[in-house]
């Protein structure tokens, strides 16, 4: 244990975990997981670097590995080295700009949303009764509105804050005072906007084994 630990603190995002990027060649999800919570209990144990999430946070991350049948030893590792936390919702103070700055993203995002549905109803008219090649059960009315609905969500959603888990990820961010760890674009832009520590999901795990290194670098270094 070092002298004077690093109380660096991190709340870490779903995506973290989900992420291609953080896993090694020929490296499933599990394995990725695995390796990560070895990673975030080292870290914990030598330089006094916690990582919490929020309940909702916790409960979206444990219900998508579950279904993509991830074993309990994950799990277990994860309820044991990741801290679960609710953000004090009620003692948190978020700025005025920042909600009005929503506000009109969503009034810009809702119009450019209403665009992209006139344009698809006109496509549908125009090639209503054309079938689409190499899908003779799929109308070329199908594929628009298949579209409609890609389209229509990255246009709403792509690079906002859109769930309560993400707001929540946020709020306990601020009351830590602690670093957000994301893929999410959106919570990125959020997490600039409230003035947070941010880092990458992908650059998380090469940024513990350097602190494991600076202590330990025969260990670490040749574990990168």
């Amino acid at each position: 244990m070092v002298d004077r630990p690093l109380r660096q603190r991190f709340v870490l995002d779903t995506s973290l975990f989900l992420t291609p990027e953080i896993r090694g060649d020929d490296e499933d999800l599990e394995a990725a997981c695995l390796d990560l919570l070895d990673l975030i209990s080292e870290a914990k144990l030598v330089h006094n670097i916690s990582c919490y999430m929020p309940p909702s946070i916790q409960a979206e991350l444990t219900t998508m590995l579950e279904d993509r049948a991830i074993s309990d030893e994950v799990l277990t590792k994860l309820d044991t080295w990741v801290i679960t936390k609710s953000p004090a919702h009620h003692e948190v103070r978020i700025p005025a700009d920042l909600v009005y700055e929503f506000i009109d993203e969503m009034s810009e995002r809702v119009d450019r949303g209403l665009r992209v549905s006139e344009k698809a109803v006109r496509k549908a008219e125009e090639s209503r009764a054309e079938t689409v090649e190499e899908h003779d059960h799929m109308t070329e009315v199908d594929k628009v509105i298949s579209d409609l609905r890609d389209e229509y969500r990255d246009t709403l959603r792509q690079g906002v804050l859109d769930s309560r888990e993400d707001f929540d990820l946020l709020i306990l961010a601020q009351e830590l005072e602690a670093g957000v760890v994301t893929e999410d674009q959106g919570i990125i832009n959020w997490a600039e906007d409230f003035g947070l520590r941010y880092l990458k999901g992908r650059n998380f795990p090469p940024l513990l084994r350097e602190y494991l290194a600076a202590g330990d670098p025969d260990r670490w270094r040749d574990e990168t």
